[in-house]
């Protein structure tokens, strides 16, 4: 288990000893982790491993029932909501979007952590909206209401707000839930842009094992609510921890394109007894 953080010497996002959950019921718990500097860091585990309660604490909406998450060494927790705003944008499971609100009008909320009474709506926060849009590929229907699109095109929208909120920290609890596989592998696909080109780091949940090994520089496996392994690009991720953390038996192939693993569930073959 890693050691207890120096608080004082850490930048970007470290959690020491984090526990947390719902009133006084824990959810997760001591959980210590550094989360990598312009990464893609993907949360895997079964349903109900804590993977929504961590990314929910990180993100302020939860408060810790111990330990601490800390954001350049202070702790997240008490800070401004304004200053944390500038630093993380957060895209929850499922938002919704009030009708007829447009494509613009829906990323231009991401601004919002940056005017104030003495600063209203500026060439810079215009200039922040189109490349925002430019960026997820939703220029071309700015114009149009965020419901009339199909749902791939409407999570591009939400994930173009966190980008024009300018900000290091992307929080995305399972952007892909609920899409076709073409869908999700474009938002993955640009989630891995965000990191590889413009140095963003990216903290996701992800349900679809196999996504977040291919897709993760960092995998961060929890089970029960507890830190059960972290995996690094290049280190590797076996079969053994998989049963481990899912309680299934898989075979693992490689994917002869990006060198890392893939995992299938194991099959009995067809007639056997045992």
């Amino acid at each position: 288990m890693p050691q207890r953080v120096e608080q004082q010497a850490q930048q970007g996002i470290v959690l020491d000893g984090l526990s947390a959950g719902y009133q006084k019921q824990i959810i997760v718990d001591d959980i210590t982790l550094t989360i990598p500097h312009g990464k893609m860091t993907v949360l895997v585990g079964a349903n109900g491993s804590g993977k929504s309660t961590l990314l929910g604490t990180i993100a302020r909406m939860l408060k810790p029932l111990g330990g601490s998450v800390l954001l350049d060494g202070k702790a997240i927790h008490q800070q401004p909501t304004k200053a944390v705003s500038r630093q993380l944008g957060i895209l929850p499971q499922s938002p919704l979007v009030p009708e007829g609100l447009t494509v613009f009008e829906l990323v231009s909320r991401g601004r919002f952590p940056w005017q104030s009474f003495m600063r209203q709506w500026s060439e810079e926060d215009e200039l922040a909206v189109l490349e925002a849009l430019q960026l997820t590929g939703t220029a071309e229907f700015a114009q149009q209401t965020v419901d009339s699109l199909s749902g791939g095109q409407r999570q591009r929208c939400w994930i173009a707000m966190a980008l024009a909120q300018q900000t290091p920290v992307i929080l995305l609890d399972e952007p892909t839930t609920f899409l076709d596989l073409r869908y999700q592998v474009e938002i993955l696909e640009l989630l891995q842009t965000l990191t590889r080109a413009h140095g963003r780091t990216v903290v996701v949940v992800l349900h679809d094992l196999n996504f977040a090994v291919n897709y993760g520089d960092t995998l961060v496996f929890l089970k029960q609510g507890r830190l059960q392994g972290v995996i690094d690009e290049g280190d590797s991720c076996t079969p053994e921890l998989i049963k481990t953390v899912f309680d299934v038996e898989v075979q693992m192939s490689v994917n002869p394109l990006t060198g890392k693993p893939f995992f299938m569930p194991f099959r009995k073959p067809a007639g056997s007894r045992v």
